[in-house]
């Protein structure tokens, strides 16, 4: 495969929604990666060939969000931009989308990646409701509006949530958490077992808090006074095994074992990376942190979407000729500790193997190779970023450790699987 080469990249603070990014939207944070991606590279803007970012929850008044980005932060107008969307793996989608596109000779540099503000995800008003306020906008004289307004009951006032329709699937009518109780059960997957996940990705996060720090670019938030958010905020110090036993249950009240405390965090954040084919590396003398060795994506049943990163895995390791044990790191999105439970299970045991869709299993990922900074239970899952994060903090460990490569991956809502291969250059 023509590699693409990861030359920078950089991030927002990953903040809890509703928290000290909630001011902001995703233009907002897509508009301050990309503005520090080009500070910390001194790159002139208008050697960008293309900006390819990833949203899911795109905002009404920015549609293609990238283009609204891209323009915000200086890139020329003469430079075009697209937005990508493959729900949770959509920052990985930019990555991948931008290869295909330097494979195909229309670019040589590329910004990509992705946004999301999901503080941010709007309300809507009922079907019922929306046609009653457009007899109401169509009524003209006093008369007419007077008897669309009596039509009015206060339950057409009650706002659907955005969000929640966004994070369900329409094919199977199940909400993710729902998806992960089926694995939960499926797999044998203790409630026990997925607080004990948990805890352990809010210590590593914790242990590579300065890794971490390293990760971001600082913004400042302005408001009565200006507000400096330096740092990810949704590690908890004090979290223990004791209080995580004493959530309730969020999408199985009576026998569910999936709380808000084993599952990935509701957050806003934007990543930014600079990629580039081997020609434009060799003619700017860039040392690169990385290249994209090959990627995946693959699909599976929406009712066990978590799997999909086993189906991608084995696929991509195929495609590239290499073996769980040649990766020396792997990153696998945390939306749940019971979804990467059953996909580790699955990796491994005969028996998950076939449930999972494999013909024989593909080995064990030694548990310290696995996420070692924490992941998205302590980090949080901006969706439409989370993608190009996975591939930022693999490539810095792989820095950081001298190691040489890494295989990230992550479950798509709808029921698929991606997976790439990085390898440290």
């Amino acid at each position: 495969m023509k590699p693409l080469y990861i030359i920078s990249a950089i991030r927002t603070p990953f903040t809890r929604a509703g928290s000290s990014l909630a001011g902001l939207d995703a233009v907002d944070l897509g508009r301050a990666s990309i503005t520090a991606l080009l500070a910390k590279t001194g790159l002139e803007p208008h050697t960008v060939d293309e900006t390819i970012f990833g949203c899911v929850g795109q905002p009404a008044q920015a549609q293609n969000i990238a283009r609204v980005i891209s323009l915000r932060a200086g890139l020329p107008e003469s430079k075009p931009a697209m937005t990508v969307h493959r729900n949770c793996a959509s920052g990985l989608e930019a990555l991948t989308t931008a290869h295909a596109k330097m494979s195909a000779g229309q670019g040589d540099i590329f910004i990509v990646g992705g946004t999301e503000s999901m503080s941010n995800m709007p309300l809507y008003f009922s079907r019922s409701a929306a046609e009653k306020f457009g007899l109401l906008g169509k009524a003209k004289s006093f008369g007419q509006k007077i008897g669309a307004m009596t039509t009015f009951r206060p339950s057409d006032f009650a706002p659907v949530i955005g969000l929640k329709l966004g994070l369900t699937d329409p094919v199977v009518d199940m909400n993710m958490g729902e998806t992960a109780e089926l694995l939960a059960r499926e797999f044998k997957i203790s409630r026990e077992m997925q607080d004990a996940f948990a805890l352990r990705s809010h210590q590593r996060a914790l242990s590579a808090a300065s890794a971490l720090r390293g990760e971001v670019s600082p913004l400042y938030v302005m408001g009565c006074s200006v507000q400096p958010v330096l740092e990810d905020n949704g590690v908890r110090s004090d979290t223990t095994l004791d209080k995580l036993a004493r959530l309730k249950p969020m999408f199985d009240r009576h026998q569910g074992t999936v709380t808000a405390g084993n599952s990935s965090q509701i957050t806003d954040g934007a990543v930014a990376l600079l990629v580039a084919s081997e020609e434009a590396v060799s003619r700017h003398g860039w040392q690169p942190l990385g290249r994209l060795v090959d990627y995946a994506y693959t699909g599976c049943d929406p009712r066990r979407m978590g799997l999909g990163p086993v189906r991608a895995i084995d696929a991509v390791l195929h495609r590239s000729h290499l073996h769980l044990p040649d990766m020396d790191l792997v990153e696998i999105n945390e939306a749940f500790a019971a979804q990467v439970l059953a996909v580790l299970q699955s990796l491994k045991d005969p028996a998950c193997a076939r449930r999972a869709g494999l013909e024989a299993p593909l080995g064990e990922i030694p548990e310290e190779r696995l996420n070692p900074r924490g992941g998205a239970i302590a980090l949080g899952h901006p969706v439409g970023a989370t993608g190009a994060r996975l591939v930022l903090t693999a490539l810095d460990q792989l820095r950081e450790n001298q190691g040489r490569r890494a295989l990230v991956s992550l479950c798509i809502g709808g029921g698929q699987g991606g997976a790439a291969i990085l390898e440290r250059v």
